[in-house]
């Protein structure tokens, strides 16, 4: 989490949102990298598990990525749900919960989904304060600073 945390952190360079995402494979290597780049690259679907996970198809040759672990700093939306069940990932660990989009439990539950064909294992809570605290601050400066 501590690497995810270091990308969320990155954004904050790009005026992106403070998300951060890393895949480990099962040897506990970090195959993928991500954070939010959506203001960076004007990409709608620049979420950080989004990214972290095309980095880390790119370095295993192929798109499942069985024996993967996500691990990301707020829990993850509908689409990066999605992305990381077809993506076969095997556990999903995440900070913060996200009470206005999470599709993890809190809004929607996708990844633990019975009509869908893989459902990871997921671990909630880690270092959710610290996550939370980045996220906080940022959109207090965004709504604190003047228009323009």
């Amino acid at each position: 989490m501590r690497a995810a945390l270091d990308e969320a952190r990155a954004a904050l360079g790009t005026g992106d949102v403070p998300i951060g995402a890393v895949v480990v494979d099962s040897d506990g290597a970090v195959v993928g990298r991500g954070r939010n780049v959506r203001e960076a690259d004007a990409d709608p679907t620049g979420h950080a598990e989004v990214v972290a996970l095309r980095e880390a198809a790119r370095t295993r040759g192929g798109w499942r990525l069985d024996g993967c672990t996500l691990v990301v700093t707020l829990e993850p939306c509908t689409m990066c749900a999605g992305a990381l069940v077809l993506a076969r990932v095997d556990r999903l660990v995440f900070g913060a919960y996200d009470d206005r989009a999470g599709a993890v439990g809190s809004l929607w539950d996708v990844v633990r989904d019975r009509r869908l064909n893989h459902r990871p294992e997921v671990v909630a809570g880690v270092l959710a304060e610290e996550s939370a605290a980045l996220l906080d601050a940022f959109f207090r400066e965004h709504r604190d600073a003047p228009p323009g």
